[in-house]
């Protein structure tokens, strides 16, 4: 582990160390110059994987990095405009993919001897690395696919279908509705035998009405 410098944050009363890692921007040239603006470009070497879903920003990959820093009175604005590679499966036919990625955001740190601020600067420089890593890994898709019309795997194989056109992309029937695979239910209706029980429903009634007259 790297040494680091010792400091003490007057928000929290409590001793950090400032260490130096590949998110870390040093900014000493902007502190306490408003109105100064610095444009950079910078190639960050992810130390670890960035997400742990289907696909990730692999450790050792680069994060091509525009970086704009603009010095204000309560602290420095950075805003960055991030591009990289981001690594994995296919989640529907589990191949190997790569994806571009591409996240563009601002955040302000602010000077410690200040009202509190989510992040500081502390000893000359800013550390991105929380929030670089939140922009990348919420900018990863939850269910990666090579492609939009990927038809995934064979139910029965598990084999690619794009690598066996000869399979049936449709899903097998389930065995427990066989038994009703030759059954169909019929929606012709048969006028003439609806008429013929009306029919007999009128005399019947007629009949009735007839034996009821003659009791009286």
């Amino acid at each position: 582990m790297r040494a680091g410098r010792v400091r003490r944050t007057r928000r929290l009363g409590l001793v950090t160390k400032f260490k130096k890692t590949p998110y870390t921007i040093d900014v000493r040239d902007l502190i306490n110059r408003p109105g100064t603006m610095h444009e950079r470009e910078l190639d960050i070497v992810v130390p670890e994987d960035l997400g742990a879903g289907l696909v990730s920003v692999k450790a050792g990959s680069t994060l091509e990095t525009d970086l704009r820093l603009e010095a204000m009175h309560e602290g420095i604005l950075a805003t960055f405009s991030i591009t990289g590679t981001a690594e994995g499966i296919c989640g529907r036919c589990l191949k190997d993919i790569a994806l571009p990625v591409r996240v563009h955001f601002s955040e302000l740190f602010g000077y410690s001897q200040d009202e509190a601020f989510e992040f500081e600067i502390s000893d000359d420089h800013v550390d991105a690395e929380s929030l670089i890593r939140d922009a990348v890994v919420l900018s990863l898709p939850f269910q990666p696919v090579c492609r939009r019309d990927c038809p995934g795997l064979d139910s029965e194989t598990g084999q690619p279908l794009e690598d066996s056109p000869q399979l049936d992309p449709t899903p097998p029937t389930d065995p427990r509705w066989s038994a009703l695979a030759g059954f169909q239910a019929s929606t012709t209706i048969n006028t003439d035998e609806i008429i013929h029980a009306d029919s007999n429903s009128v005399d019947l009634d007629s009949h009735s009405v007839t034996l009821d007259r003659e009791e009286k």
